[in-house]
């Protein structure tokens, strides 16, 4: 097939990696893959050979994105967070228009597309008013290369072995919950412990009055490295108020670190029979419950690798899942085309 995925940002977090990730296992299958973004997006640079990105400046998008549409005639278009969907929505009577729900469903961004990958349950259910086709596809763990060059976290923040480590990866928003963990760790974290958030976002400079000038809070900003700073960790938190789905939680679990995560839409889902903590929404006596425990226990036993069933997210099924259902998109577009073709056929006669 030949596919264009389409990503306007211009950073690489979560949604970004998935897709560009997405985009280097169909190249791989010998699909003719293309990726349309924002001009000087990183996303670009975490492509694999052979993929061509394509960028655009704001000026005139939407137009020049559905003439390049109708230049390459890809067999489907897939759409990424806000932008990439409502430029999809005014091309899809044209084209064969999908997307995956990273954050969630808006009506104005994607009742016009074909079809929605929903990366849990939940979302699947709150589509009753869409007509699309739906397929629910959780996400995979995804391909993170390694750089044993760069300098452990804990050198880098210049703690001995003996501190506990604990940390947290998202955007600086009040969707991840940020302030809810640095009110937990302050209330109720031991003196000899650490708390390293990445990400960056609006938040910034209310964390930073949160955490009052403590010493052990490290604000690090946007990562590109995340496997690499979770290796140095004693424990992941996840304190997201909202979460479809949450890509860091998958690559603490594959560093086999202790996991402390909120039950939001998606952990609640896929972490269920897995060995983790899950406390409330955005309740901070739980997480600071949560977090007193997990530093008594490594105080006393230490906090041993954890073994998790991963078998669930491995990429070769999702991958599988993926193309079959835009195969069934194609198919279902190509048969209301030849209906439509018909009944004009039929009124001409």
């Amino acid at each position: 097939m030949r596919i264009i995925h389409l990503l306007f940002s211009s950073r690489l977090a979560g949604s970004e990696r998935y897709c560009a990730d997405l985009a280097n296992l169909q190249a791989a299958e010998g699909h003719e893959v293309h990726v349309a973004g924002a001009s000087g997006s990183p996303l670009a640079a975490a492509l694999a050979p052979g993929i061509r990105f394509h960028g655009f400046n704001r000026f005139l998008r939407g137009l020049r994105v559905r003439r390049l549409l109708d230049r390459l005639t890809p067999d489907i278009c897939h759409g990424h967070l806000s932008a990439a969907c409502k430029i999809l929505g005014r091309a899809s009577a044209r084209h064969q228009t999908v997307a995956t729900l990273h954050v969630g469903y808006k009506p104005h961004q994607h009742d016009r597309l074909d079809g929605l990958i929903c990366v849990n349950r939940a979302q699947t259910a709150q589509l009753s008013r869409y007509q699309g086709m739906t397929r629910t596809i959780p996400n995979w763990l995804p391909h993170a290369p390694g750089d044993s060059a760069r300098v452990g976290l804990r050198e880098e923040l210049g703690l001995t072995d003996d501190v506990f480590l604990m940390g947290a990866v998202g955007r600086l928003h009040a969707s991840k919950g940020m302030d809810v963990l640095i009110a937990a760790f302050r209330a109720s974290a031991p003196a000899n412990a650490a708390l390293a958030i990445l990400g960056e976002g609006p938040q910034r400079a209310e964390l930073e009055k949160l955490r009052a000038g403590d010493h052990r809070i490290h604000l690090l900003g946007f990562r590109e490295d995340v496997s690499q700073c979770l290796q140095g960790l004693d424990l992941f938190v996840s304190p997201s108020r909202e979460e479809s789905f949450g890509l860091a939680i998958l690559e603490a679990m594959s560093a086999g670190l202790p996991v402390i995560a909120t039950a939001a839409e998606g952990p609640a889902e896929y972490l269920r029979d897995q060995p983790v903590t899950l406390v409330p929404v955005g309740s901070v006596a739980a997480l600071s419950a949560a977090i007193s425990a997990a530093a008594a226990k490594a105080q006393a036993d230490g906090l041993p690798y954890v073994g998790y069933d991963l078998s669930l997210f491995e990429p070769a099924a999702r991958l599988e899942n993926i193309t079959d259902f835009y195969a069934n998109i194609i198919g279902s577009k190509q048969h209301r085309d030849l209906r439509l073709g018909d009944r004009m056929i039929l009124a001409t006669s």
